[in-house]
């Protein structure tokens, strides 16, 4: 069995290639995708070069870790049938290719456990509850709290604020340096920093992923505040101490999500407490992926990259 899929070769060389598959078991699932999105995080800096070495990583890779798609075969043991519509958070399938995330191909083989039912009226939608468990597993669970200044509105941060709102807790301040990117706010404010005075935040998130901000951070927060790292970051951080140490500043790595926090995310959603609205702001065709990849890293008005498969076969 055989697949079209994006593939990476190296840096900034990618396209979509034809892939065999692996041979799926009794607990395995065919799914074919219909929607795929592009990470601005992770997956730009395999794209760049950029990524330090990460366990798994290598080229030649498929992309991809939010995916939503079709069962079109299901194993005796899954529990699963075709027809069923699922978020697949990438599949390692491949023949001749990496796949450390694997979901942006027609057609994926994976394990049952990994994959979680989803309503097919999300449509492209679907491929947004990665991001919304990430968000999600930031702040849900013990000795966590929600955050009150949200660094960066773009999807992360965007559904960071938009878990705060939902969960009844006062609204977030959110940082915004680009002006295409400081509208879409709902419930909530959108600032550029250089217009906060505030020097009181007890819980600060920071979605952009940029280490360089951490000073500042930490004179933004009160005494005994939290610095919450929710970005990915490629150099090490550092921070000046007697700052960190007058305000015995906390910090705190979220890391990525459980299949805990992607159920009660999808709850979220199917209720109607999280809205996934004007999240995806560009949509290509498969067969047009360096262009649809280049755009998601460059163009700064691109909040959400989704391809479309339905059509690649």
């Amino acid at each position: 069995m055989q697949t079209q899929a994006i593939l990476l070769k190296g840096p900034q060389d990618l396209g979509l290639d034809m892939l065999t598959l692996t041979d799926p078991g009794a607990n395995d699932l065919v799914v074919d995708i219909l929607h795929s999105g592009i990470s601005t995080g992770t997956e730009k800096l395999f794209w760049s070069g950029q990524m330090p070495p990460f366990p798994g990583m290598g080229y030649p890779l498929v992309p991809g870790y939010e995916a939503a798609g079709e069962v079109v075969e299901a194993g005796a043991n899954t529990g699963y049938k075709p027809g069923d519509h699922v978020f697949v958070p990438g599949a390692n399938c491949y023949e001749g290719a990496f796949g450390l995330f694997g979901g942006a191909a027609l057609r994926v083989v994976t394990h049952k456990d990994r994959v979680t039912r989803i309503d097919a009226g999300h449509g492209a939608q679907g491929a947004l509850l990665a991001l919304a468990a990430t968000a999600r597993h930031a702040m849900a669970g013990l000795n966590k709290a929600v955050p009150d200044l949200i660094v960066g509105h773009g999807v992360l941060g965007r559904l960071l604020a938009r878990l705060t709102v939902a969960a009844g807790a006062p609204a977030p301040t959110v940082w915004e340096i680009d002006e295409s990117r400081q509208a879409g706010a709902v419930g909530y404010e959108v600032i550029h920093p250089d217009k906060d005075t505030r020097r009181d935040y007890q819980s600060i998130y920071d979605a952009s992923g940029n280490g360089a901000l951490l000073n500042d951070l930490i004179t933004r927060i009160a005494k005994g505040g939290e610095i919450v790292l929710a970005g990915f970051y490629t150099q090490p951080l550092q921070f000046s101490f007697p700052p960190a140490f007058m305000k015995e500043a906390r910090f705190r790595v979220a890391a990525e999500w459980t299949h805990a926090d992607l159920a009660a995310t999808r709850a979220l959603v199917e209720n109607g407490a999280l809205s996934l609205d004007g999240l995806i702001t560009h949509q290509s065709a498969a067969a047009n992926a360096p262009d649809a990849y280049r755009t998601a890293f460059e163009d700064a008005a691109c909040l959400k990259m989704i391809l479309n498969w339905k059509d690649a076969a």
